[in-house]
């Protein structure tokens, strides 16, 4: 009985090793340079507070430097985040503290994103 238990616990111990894969796989890699060509979009964050949507896709902020309203054009997929940098699905309502980050395109100032208070 003795000598059976010990051939299976011997056999326990050598049955991962027999199992194991022995080889290993060989990968080969390169390595190339790549060049990339394009214009540096700069973004600006102004802050201020929102006073509404006119005309369609163009948000007006109140600046808090001045008294003039600043106007961004909205095109695209501009983002509307919180402060944590979750997506707000709902509209900004005047006077709701924003910051946007926007980028000076052909004369007007286009929306990176919006960050809402």
């Amino acid at each position: 009985m003795m000598k059976t238990i010990v051939t299976l616990a011997c056999c326990a111990f050598i049955a991962p090793l027999a199992f194991a894969q022995t080889h290993k796989k060989q990968t080969a890699t390169t390595e190339q340079a790549i060049t990339v060509t394009g214009t540096v979009v700069d973004t600006k964050p102004e802050e201020g507070s929102a006073a509404n949507y006119q005309p369609f896709k163009t948000l007006v902020i109140r600046e808090d430097k001045s008294n003039h309203p600043g106007r961004y054009v909205l095109e695209g997929s501009g983002y509307v985040v919180n402060k944590k940098g979750e997506l707000v699905q709902t509209a900004i309502k005047p006077g709701t503290h924003v910051l946007v980050y926007y980028a000076n395109a052909g004369g007007s100032r286009v929306i990176d994103h919006v960050v809402v208070d």
